[in-house]
């Protein structure tokens, strides 16, 4: 028998162990160090978000000609940017690796999923009627994610800071950030499931701008739960007349952050002084809250409304804060720490699109295709979130960050042997986790879409 042809020659410059050389080569076959991603595989058909994407596209292509349909195309993006690849560029070397085609339904001595121009023209391809479409299809997605319909949900509307440095559409400078970018609306509900993104230029959002918003999120979130309760909770730059008169045309709870002026400070010198006096007479207390409630209003407001205000007395000084809101039970406190502050969960969950998913990657030189890009990164922070959300109550799986998801559960060293009846994957013997793995894997069935 002839011996057997090396691929590639021994890695240099390692070190013997125990009086032994080692060598190592790149020949190991149908590798890959994303084994876990067929969990997420399988997240994904379950919620269908590639399918509810592709619904929404025309295909311009000549249907004889088409290799990656629009959907293979979009599951193949989102699982790359779930697996850590945030950059369309990768596809040129993922495409060939084996765990990424049996993810896409294709064995892997199969044909080479598509490639990063497929990619980048699909980006480019939706208009905006096409974003409509698919931004209807995403809160469908989060509408279809619940056993029953909800009696009450609550939206947790807020803005981030996305930094560009093209010359992007929409770009605009931003004094504040000094540097040029966009500031897309983002909104999750109460316990994190992404509802919709919208890209915008980089300046604070007025009135108008936020009643239009929140007029089409609205109706659309209807269309499925036209009984549905709704709580929507923002801080003060979402504080406008307009969007509380809409809260209140429309029956929507609200609580809002309010800007401090000094019409609102009348209303809480004499409790400020108190409680200053009286965190100085405690001197081993850090911190001394104190509420109060009244009703007032802005000039521009079209009626008063119910104010809550925390003061905080610390050694740094007095801090005030005012928050506004329509609901007419619970005690300031309580409206304060429980509701309102569960608010700052939000941003957590922006943190984790932004720096976990890569939500920021808006490097197209089309707006069209930017906003394309945010809700593909809202999907694959949905494979994420789903999960997670598998995970049992009490443990810490069930709060771990999507970085520790990826890098416990997706990044798994895999071999891949294709057989004539069957697939075998050999994963580590020594994985620490495999035992949340099985457990996730046999809790899919709870999945709703």
């Amino acid at each position: 028998m002839p011996a057997k042809v090396e691929s590639s020659p021994p890695l240099p410059g390692l070190s013997p162990v125990a009086g032994k050389p080692l060598v190592a080569r790149f020949d190991g076959g149908q590798l890959s160090s994303d084994g876990g991603l067929l969990a997420l595989r399988e997240v994904e058909r379950r919620l269908g978000i590639a399918d509810r994407l592709a619904a929404c596209i025309d295909d311009p292509r000549a249907p004889g000609r088409v290799r990656h349909g629009i959907a293979a195309i979009l599951r193949f993006r989102m699982l790359m940017i779930a697996a850590g690849y945030e950059d369309g560029n990768d596809a040129d070397s993922l495409r060939h690796d084996p765990v990424f085609k049996l993810a896409l339904d294709q064995l892997p001595d199969g044909a080479a999923l598509c490639s990063q121009p497929t990619i980048s023209r699909l980006e480019n391809l939706p208009d905006l009627r096409t974003l409509l479409r698919t931004a209807q299809a995403m809160v469908g997605l989060y509408c279809g994610n619940f056993r029953q319909v909800p009696r009450r949900i609550v939206l947790d509307v807020d803005d981030t800071f996305d930094a560009v440095h093209g010359e992007q559409q929409l770009r605009l400078f931003n004094a504040h950030y000094d540097e040029y970018g966009f500031q897309p609306i983002v909104v999750f509900d109460g316990e994190g499931r992404p509802v919709v993104a919208m890209l915008r230029p980089a300046h604070r959002p007025s009135g108008r701008e936020a009643r239009a918003f929140l007029r089409r999120l609205v109706r659309e979130i209807r269309a499925h739960w036209p009984r549905v309760e709704i709580l929507i909770r923002a801080d003060s730059h979402y504080c406008a007349p307009e969007v509380l008169d809409f809260c209140r045309a429309e029956g929507l709870d609200f609580i809002l952050g309010v800007a401090s002026t000094t019409t609102l400070r009348r209303h809480v010198t004499a409790l400020e002084q108190s409680a200053a006096a009286r965190r100085a007479a405690m001197p081993g207390a850090d911190k001394l809250r104190r509420y109060t409630e009244f009703y007032d209003g802005a000039g521009s407001w079209s009626r008063v409304e119910r104010i809550i205000a925390r003061i905080e007395a610390s050694a740094q000084g007095t801090d005030t804060r005012f928050i506004v809101t329509n609901l007419s039970g619970g005690s300031a406190r309580a409206l304060y720490e429980r509701s309102y502050c569960q608010r700052g969960q939000a941003e957590n969950h922006l943190k984790a699109w932004k720096r976990h998913l890569a939500a920021d990657r808006t490097s197209c030189s089309r707006a069209t295709a930017n906003q394309f890009r945010l809700m593909l990164h809202t999907g694959a922070y949905w494979l994420l979130w789903s999960l997670r959300s598998l995970m049992p109550k009490r443990s810490t799986w069930r709060t771990a960050q999507f970085d520790t998801l990826r890098l416990r559960l997706v990044k798994l060293a895999t071999r891949v042997v294709a057989l004539k009846t069957r697939v075998m994957l050999h994963l580590p013997s020594a994985c620490p986790d495999h035992a949340i793995m099985r457990l996730a894997l046999s809790r899919l069935p709870r999945l709703t879409c």
